[in-house]
């Protein structure tokens, strides 16, 4: 279940996930494990992300979950 768009506003902005690896002071594998929704951001880490791409941070959650 998909509950982050960090990975897809990272290619709309251009930057690469090391890049805000590096800017949240984390490592790949967290910043990965981010962008692929295998762990999620507290709220702290997810308003540094939406500063750091301009963006809302409703603009990085997934507004409509299904379940099938």
């Amino acid at each position: 279940m998909k509950l982050n768009r960090i990975k897809i506003v990272l290619v709309e902005k251009g930057f690469s996930q090391k890049w805000l690896a590096e800017q949240l002071g984390k490592s790949f594998s967290t910043t990965n494990a981010y962008c692929c929704n295998r762990q999620q951001p507290n709220l702290e880490t997810l308003y540094k992300i939406s500063q750091l791409l301009s963006v809302e941070m409703k603009d990085l959650i997934v507004e409509d979950i299904k379940s099938n």
